[in-house]
């Protein structure tokens, strides 16, 4: 079985230095925050050519305080996108602001310049593009558009650790960038963890705060504040593997350019789209045919595992009927949702176990 990714091969390949780390924090009994947190975010500033990276306990939650900073609360909008997971709407919510969608680009899947104008409102407090798959929104253009309203963006970059905008990583192009750390993530965590990254020096401040209690100094409470903090340990392995995440990027490219190069040819599938001006770190490699639950079954009975990143998207979620949208709202990101399939792919993969995926797929692709 090639299974969908492989974290004990990952761990396997890295336990001295992992156990070496963990054994330092416990010796240390800095088990919460602590050097190894502060150093690791540090490393991951300058990692994403920012200034200021303050390490959480989720992506969701660097999502959450991020928009909390920028003042959102209830009677605001905030514009994403409806393919994404939905983490991305859950932390608008918990703002009490509500979310707005905009379609994405038929090419990228990511957040569609030409239709962002029509979604902003007076109310429109934030726009949140999501660099879905590993690959970057086209930020340039929605920059100018947020510009032109004076709104402020935040890169969901949870897929996204290492990817490229011309030259420049995700992160550094908004008022601030989220990751999540995940343990299936390009740069996972052994456990849940997430960073906000900001060139801001106010917002970075207030994220600190809010991650602890709303904690000026100990026991001064400022804001009212989460318990959002990272775990020591978590902190120590991060730094262990950001250490290693750039050769894991370019392995998982090689591994993107064989999986094209192979099924190039097919008609009944369509690849993934790799923008020249952006460098996709194909945190997911995802192919889309217009019968995917078919492909899935056939490609499993080969011993061949796959995802699915995301079969319904988040204006069709039963948890969010509430914002009143409908089928056909955003027919890109349904079409999407019906027909992405997701390859394995992970640094660690042999190069005969990503031809064994393309024979696997050029034999029963027929099934689309």
């Amino acid at each position: 079985m090639i299974p969908l990714l492989d974290l004990k091969a990952q761990y396997a390949s890295l336990k001295p230095e992992i156990d070496a780390a963990v054994l330092k924090v416990l010796a240390s009994a800095q088990y919460v925050l602590g050097d190894e947190v502060e150093q690791f975010e540090r490393e991951f500033a300058e990692y994403c050519g920012v200034r200021h990276a303050i390490a959480v306990n989720s992506g969701t939650s660097a999502l959450h305080l991020t928009l909390l900073s920028l003042g959102c609360g209830p009677g605001d909008e905030v514009v994403t996108v409806p393919f994404t997971f939905v983490a991305t709407v859950s932390a608008i919510c918990y703002t009490g602001a509500r979310p707005v969608f905009v379609d994405v680009e038929q090419s990228t899947l990511t957040m569609d310049p030409e239709r962002l104008e029509a979604a902003i409102t007076p109310r429109t407090k934030a726009i949140v593009p999501v660099h879905i798959y590993g690959q970057m929104a086209n930020m340039d253009a929605i920059q100018a558009v947020a510009a032109r309203h004076g709104l402020p963006v935040v890169e969901d970059a949870c897929q996204a650790h290492g990817a490229e905008f011309r030259g420049r990583r995700a992160g550094s192009f908004g008022v601030a960038g989220c990751f999540s750390f995940y343990p299936g993530k390009n740069l996972g965590a052994c456990g849940e963890g997430g960073i906000a990254v900001t060139d801001d020096d106010r917002h970075a401040k207030t994220l600190r705060m809010l991650r602890d209690w709303g904690q000026e100094q100990r026991y001064h409470h400022v804001l009212k504040g989460y318990n959002y903090r990272m775990d020591g340990i978590q902190g120590a392995i991060l730094r262990v593997k950001l250490r290693h995440l750039e050769a894991w990027t370019e392995a998982r490219r090689a591994h993107a350019a064989r999986y094209t190069a192979l099924l190039g040819g097919m008609r009944h599938i369509r690849l993934p789209y790799a923008d020249a001006q952006r460098r996709h770190v194909y945190h997911i490699y995802a192919i889309r045919t217009g019968d995917r639950d078919g492909l899935q079954r056939a490609l499993l009975a080969e011993g061949v595992q796959t995802g699915l990143h995301y079969p319904i998207p988040v204006h069709l979620q039963p948890a969010h009927a509430d914002l009143g949208y409908a089928p056909g709202d955003f027919p890109v990101s349904e079409a999407a949702a019906r027909e992405v399939l997701s390859l394995p792919i992970y640094p660690e993969m042999a190069a005969h176990q990503v031809e064994q995926v393309v024979r696997a797929v050029e034999k029963d692709a027929y099934v689309a």
